[in-house]
This record gives C-alpha cells, sequence and structure tokens, in this order.
C-alpha cells in the first residue's frame, strides 16, 4: 500500500472513481462521512445486507479510503472513518454532491445536512473559489486552458 501513496499515477484516479461510482461504495463513504461508521448503523440505514456490505468495506479499506478500528474487545465488531487521503478528495466531492442533490431535489421529503467550519465553528455552504480572485467558480465561469496559454506541457 505504500507503493500506492508514494507513486500516485492516472491509473489510480481511474481506480478510485471506479470505486466510488460503484452504488454502494459511494452510500457507504457518505454515510461514514456524516457518522455513521459502525457496521450495523451501516447496515441499518442503507438497508444493505451483510455480506455486501462487507466486501464493500473490505474492498474501500484495501483501497485506502477507509480505516477500521475494533470499538469492543470482546467481538470483532469495528468502526470506519475516513481516512486522511481521502477525505482530502471524499469530502469536498460527497459536500458538494450533497448540496447538488439538496438544491435540485423534486420531492418534498429532502433532509438537509449541515456542516460546520471547524475552523471558526460556524455553519457552512462550502464553494469552490478561484485561488487568484476568490470569487466562486461556477461551472459557467470555468474552462479549460490548452498547454500554451498556461498548462503544463506534458513532455
Amino acid at each position: 500500500m505504500s507503493d500506492r501513496r508514494s507513486h500516485v499515477t492516472f491509473q489510480h484516479g481511474q481506480e478510485f472513481l471506479a470505486a466510488i461510482s460503484e452504488r454502494w461504495n459511494y452510500q457507504i463513504l457518505r454515510e461514514v462521512f456524516f457518522g455513521v461508521g459502525r457496521f450495523g448503523e451501516l447496515k441499518r440505514a442503507l438497508g444493505i445486507s451483510a455480506n455486501i456490505l462487507t466486501a464493500r468495506l473490505n474492498g474501500l479499506t484495501d483501497l485506502g479510503l477507509l480505516t477500521r478500528r475494533a470499538y469492543r474487545p470482546d467481538k470483532p465488531w469495528y468502526e470506519y472513518e475516513l481516512t486522511d487521503s481521502a477525505r482530502e478528495l471524499v469530502v469536498p466531492a460527497i459536500a458538494a454532491i450533497t448540496r447538488w442533490a439538496e438544491t435540485y431535489a423534486t420531492d418534498g421529503d429532502v433532509t438537509r445536512h449541515l456542516l460546520m467550519h471547524t475552523v471558526c465553528g460556524n455553519p457552512t455552504s462550502p464553494y469552490l473559489a478561484c485561488s487568484n480572485c476568490h470569487q466562486p467558480v461556477e461551472a459557467s465561469t470555468l474552462r479549460p486552458m490548452p498547454a500554451e496559454e498556461g498548462g503544463v506541457e506534458q513532455g
């Protein structure tokens, strides 16, 4: 696993996207982000069978997206958390997807997931901002630049 973390390639990005695009994996990562980390809690929250949940949790742990910690000394019961590297990508992705889904949901029964910024202690609605002017970045205000306009040339 240390090899994977020390030498990330484009393939790792594809592997990650394939992993989170799988129906159960995304839902598991979302639930763990929102604080549901124990096997039984995940099983109930998702309505997933134990064998599928076990397989998905093992796969996400093998990919380095989740860590598992025993919380009972007498039984092999585990609690799952996002790894630091997973938090770098999963947290912004889940926050953005959740915000989008809550904004455009067509049914009236939408649970709003509040987020708190731990630095200032206030509720927040995170957004993507430009690193230069600090204005919000929207899909309509963003375009890729060809390498000759400032992107990095691939040699």
